[in-house]
């Protein structure tokens, strides 16, 4: 007995170890009938060789393709070889179907339930169109700010381009979720095999009363095969643009309940649950210890924006410090999942018992139509006394203690005026040092600006434009004002430098006379404010802002 139990246990091992290095997964658990699933297959063994067995899908599924991708990624610094195939799969039958365990060598999958529906309507009418969509609503009525599900399905039996392109979903009078990318499979109708381009979206009304989901339009280059010899998949692109339409749907948005309390928030979902964890054990508590306390509301059926917050922990005696809310959200079948978590840290600061005060959400079944409440009960929190904190325990004891006479004071009196002077002083040189200028003027180096003006006047009158240009940039440097502001307050100059700029960057080399403007830099007036002088000193530290 005791070698079979052995034995079972070693098994089961076994098999949990090989369904964590080989798993399979599917792209969605619900489908109609006549659509395909896409069968997702991956192993991180980099020691097995081979393909997964795919006969028992023989029995409940048609395997219309397989094809393999191999990926190597790195975690941690370390390199890891993961192996995938994905099979395309057609059940044969509706209701729940279930993929039964593969096999790759020693290890095996674990079974996937799918549920297959059956066709509610009829596409006959669909048999001869290339290209159609489809677009349907999962209720006819809905309350405001409740959610309902919008799928839009294009089917094409024809290649399309790559340049498909679909208008957006605007609605003013509701919020728009878009639930993940676009999915691609096929479907079989009427004999035909079609391939179907699935979107969803998430639709909140904002205001009660009717509302119409506007018609989509979708558009796509349809390749032509007609004469497959002139058919280059490379070269020009062949075809027809085609638009389809989709059909408005009228949608009823009910007002909120008379009967929902006024005073709370207004939560209209599938499914609600509220959950607490403490982060450390708050059995063992003492004074001090930081106690972090997590709140997570998760609604099925609305965005984390329109949850609210959570009842905040106020006790007497336990300090609060809350953390940001992390909000996320998730699509599922159903559609949107939100949820809001919410931190905080409780400190006490005395020992004892503390009531923690329940937490209660009000919302409305939108599945039931009726009021609900989800509450966490109250809680009773024993903070034990801290030693190291007992500030009773760690004072020392009281003493009386007896005065006597004892040495004069007088050379601490002393010793104190000296310290104070000594202070005083060191401050009052310190005060001295700092009005005293950081860095000190240096002897002038360089050309002065008499030595500047002589070569400005030298390069004028011989009439060498190039020259000149040097002299004059040498020169204005040095002066108060830039020389675009010289030349603006006096019209002889810039004239002047038009000539001269006229000459350097023309292309027909003309003859310049620099006696002009030898003349308007001899008579330029003193700016406002200033005493103008050509001999004028400049300080010897570069400029700042060089001009």
């Amino acid at each position: 007995m005791t070698r079979l139990l052995c034995t079972l246990i070693l098994a089961l091992l076994a098999f949990q170890v090989s369904a964590q290095g080989f798993n399979a997964s599917i792209d969605r658990s619900r489908l109609n009938d006549g659509e395909t699933v896409e069968l997702t297959l991956e192993s991180d063994d980099a020691t097995v060789f081979g393909k997964p067995e795919l006969s028992p899908l023989s029995e409940l599924f048609e395997v219309l393709g397989t094809r393999q991708v191999n990926r190597l990624t790195t975690l941690n610094g370390k390199s890891q070889a993961i192996t995938r195939w994905i099979v395309t799969l057609q059940p044969k039958q509706s209701g729940y179907v279930v993929v039964p365990p593969l096999r790759l060598g020693d290890m095996q999958s674990l079974p996937i339930t799918l549920h297959v529906e059956k066709n509610s309507r009829d596409t006959s009418n669909h048999q001869l169109a290339p290209v159609f969509i489809d677009a349907s609503l999962d209720q006819e009525s809905v309350y405001v700010q409740a959610q309902t599900l919008l799928t839009l399905r294009i089917y094409h039996s024809v290649s399309l381009y790559d340049d498909s392109s679909l208008s957006p979903l605007e609605m003013p009078q509701a919020r728009i979720e878009s639930l993940g990318p676009p999915r691609t499979y096929e479907k079989e109708i009427n004999g035909v095999r079609h391939g179907v381009i699935e979107l969803r979206y998430a639709i909140f009304p904002q205001q009660s009363g009717e509302l119409t989901i506007p018609a989509q339009v979708f558009s796509a280059t349809v390749v032509d095969r007609s004469n497959s010899s002139d058919y280059l998949p490379f070269g020009p692109r062949t075809g027809k643009v085609t638009q389809v339409r989709s059909p408005q749907i009228p949608l009823r948005v009910k007002a909120k309940p008379a009967n929902y309390p006024s005073t709370a928030p207004w939560l209209p979902a599938r499914t609600l649950s509220l959950a607490e964890t403490w982060t450390p054990d708050p059995a063992q508590a003492q004074v001090g210890d930081s106690l972090t306390r997590s709140l997570l509301l998760k609604v099925d059926g609305l965005s984390s924006a329109q949850l609210p917050p959570l009842p905040a922990t106020r006790v007497d005696g336990l300090r609060r410090y809350p953390d940001q809310p992390k909000l996320g959200n998730q699509s599922s079948e159903h559609g949107l999942i939100g949820s809001r978590e919410e931190r905080e840290a409780l400190v006490p600061n005395r020992h004892g018992a503390f009531e923690i005060p329940a937490v209660e959400v009000v919302w409305w079944n939108t599945r039931e139509d009726r009021l609900e409440r989800t509450s966490l009960p109250a809680r009773s929190l024993e903070v034990a006394l801290n030693p190291s904190l007992d500030l009773e325990a760690a004072a020392p004891p009281v003493t009386t203690q007896i005065l006597e006479s004892g040495p004069p004071i007088w050379p601490w009196q002393l010793s104190s005026a000296l310290l104070a002077l000594t202070t005083l002083l060191g401050f009052a040189l310190w005060w001295r040092a700092r009005r005293q200028p950081a860095v000190l003027r240096a002897a002038q180096t360089g050309p002065s600006p008499r030595t500047l003006l002589d070569e400005l006047k030298r390069a004028c009158l011989a009439n060498d434009s190039l020259a000149t240009r040097h002299a004059l940039d040498a020169w204005a440097r040095q002066q108060p004002e830039t020389l675009a502001g010289m030349a603006a307050r006096f019209v002889p100059l810039s004239d002047a430098l038009d000539g001269l700029n006229g000459t350097l960057y023309s292309e027909t080399g003309q003859q310049w006379q620099g006696e002009d403007l030898w003349r308007a830099i001899r008579s330029l007036p003193a700016a406002e404010g200033t005493e103008h002088s050509t001999t004028q000193e400049v300080s010897p530290l570069p400029p700042l802002y060089p001009r």
